[in-house]
């Protein structure tokens, strides 16, 4: 077994306060509890913070954050946004593309020259690579660079650009694959045929807290129950079609049930359901735990997640979950977990939402025995042991 004392975490964003992506809050999480460890741990990073415009926003330079160094570098400025899109837009479209175009794609993607050049100089310091998630140029150049101690963190879905040559070459050839969870990792095995022997699923860990279940209601003046969304909301996550079934519900049951909330992005909703829908935007971590608490069901209808972290902490909050059965990792975690149901259609929406609104005895085992997995699989001391066990070369793996 070799120790990983010294560890580089590689990602496209980094906050302080944690408001960004679920993958860059996950590598942020995982190198601040190896810093806590007595690692050394750097963080290095790009001066962006929009992900749609990848603009540098923030100084170059270097801060200290909970123990981690924190390294800021500008994006390259001069890439082709022309080319990427063009590029994309074909893959999106299903439309097979050559090397050289996968090329021209990935290299024209968010990258940073002088975050490379960090590397290239300091590369003799660093035991391990942390980096992720897959699609980004910064995450590709790293591991295609320093392969020997690239642990990629992938946050892997089944969707078109998971299917380029390039990213098999890079799965393959990466020292370490670090998973979030069991379908995640098997998706990976099906596509790439990766050496098993080097991949782990070490995940994110969760403390446990205490939430106020009638804070949310409380302060909205809201009598009726409530389900609860959290997260971006846009096609990718599901919105649109949760608040389409939301309506259908009420309209079909003539039950008054409200729906909060959090996150950001414009709320897709028929016209009949907005009066009962409450967006509350970004909120502190424990107006979403409250929220969470007082919710009767916790939804989660997307389908592309490596890891429902919101449905983690929902469960943490004692709320069950409902989940749509097409994503495959939130039906497992779900079924793991014993921690609440799926839907496929809307049949199958009206019948689970029916049945934990109305069997309270059903509701509330379901919501312990999620909280119960997660306190066991996803409490801090499993997945540290997991992660260090993965960066020193002696795997261990959830159940």
């Amino acid at each position: 077994m070799s120790r990983a004392q010294r560890i580089a975490f590689i990602a496209p964003r980094f906050s302080e306060k944690g408001t960004i992506g679920g993958a860059e809050t996950l590598l942020k999480a995982l190198a601040e509890r190896c810093a806590a460890a007595g690692r050394e741990v750097d963080f290095l990073t790009t001066c962006a913070r929009d992900h749609f415009t990848w603009k540098n926003e923030l100084s170059p330079g270097e801060q200290q954050v909970n123990g981690v160094r924190v390294h800021f570098f500008p994006v390259n400025e001069d890439r082709d946004v022309s080319a990427f899109l063009g590029v994309q837009s074909a893959i999106d479209k299903g439309i097979r593309v050559s090397r050289d175009e996968e090329r021209t794609w990935i290299e024209n993607s968010v990258n940073s020259r002088a975050l490379m050049q960090h590397l290239h100089t300091n590369i003799g310091r660093y035991d391990r690579l942390v980096a992720g998630p897959y699609l980004f140029g910064i995450t590709w150049a790293a591991a295609t660079e320093f392969p020997d101690k690239m642990m990629l963190v992938p946050c892997l879905h089944d969707e078109v650009f998971a299917y380029l040559d390039i990213m098999k070459e890079m799965f393959r050839s990466a020292r370490g694959l670090l998973f979030n969870t069991h379908p995640e990792k098997a998706l990976a095995e099906r596509l790439y045929g990766i050496d098993l022997g080097k991949a782990s699923v070490v995940g994110l860990g969760l403390d446990p807290f205490e939430a106020n279940p009638k804070a949310t209601a409380g302060k909205l003046g809201l009598t009726a129950p409530y389900v609860m969304y959290a997260g971006r909301r846009e096609m990718l996550k599901g919105t649109p079609l949760l608040c389409e079934y939301l309506a259908a519900f009420r309209a079909r049951t003539g039950r008054d049930v409200h729906a909060v909330f959090t996150g950001s992005g414009p709320i897709e909703a028929p016209e009949e359901l907005r009066p009962v829908i409450h967006d509350l935007g970004f909120v502190s971590e424990q107006e979403k735990r409250d929220a969470m608490a007082g919710a009767a069901v916790f939804i989660h209808p997307s389908v592309n997640e490596s890891l429902g972290i919101v449905l983690l902490e929902a469960w943490l909050a004692r709320t069950p979950g409902l989940v749509h059965a097409c994503s495959v990792v939130l039906r497992d975690q779900v079924h793991r977990a014993n921690g609440g149901l799926w839907f496929k259609h809307y049949p199958q929406f009206e019948e689970a939402l029916i049945k934990l609104l109305d069997d309270e005895p059903t509701r509330r085992a379901l919501a312990e025995s999620g909280r119960d997995y997660v306190l066991r699989e996803y409490g801090w001391p499993a997945v540290e042991k997991r992660l260090l066990a993965a960066l020193d070369d002696s795997r261990e793996t959830a159940s």
